[in-house]
């Protein structure tokens, strides 16, 4: 029985999955096709990511985010810095946990 995914691969899905045995047909992406296919797994990881709110689904998102600003040609994307929980707060509204209500 053959399934049809047509998703992004990762961590050598491919050869594990050759690897017993099984055949996997592959086809490699045009960069806009890669972008747009990059795209999806973006909202894929934040809706897993609301939806669970854990910093695996956290730290998965940023990895498509990573991906994403590199297919773009941020050739920086890997050297974004982790900072603490408030000085992430601190660079994020310069104002702590504080909203604007109204103006």
């Amino acid at each position: 029985m053959t399934v049809i995914h047509g998703k992004l691969v990762r961590d050598k899905i491919p050869q594990i999955i050759e690897g017993v045995g099984k055949t996997c047909a592959t086809h490699t992406l045009s960069d806009d096709e890669y972008i747009a296919a990059l795209d999806q797994k973006l909202q894929e990881e934040l809706n897993e990511y609301q939806a669970d709110k854990s910093l695996e689904e956290l730290a998965d998102l940023l990895e498509v985010m990573m991906a994403v600003a590199k297919a773009k040609g941020e050739n920086g994307a890997g050297n974004y810095r982790v900072e603490t929980k408030s000085a992430a707060k601190e660079s994020f509204n310069n104002q702590g946990d504080v909203t604007a209500e109204s103006v």
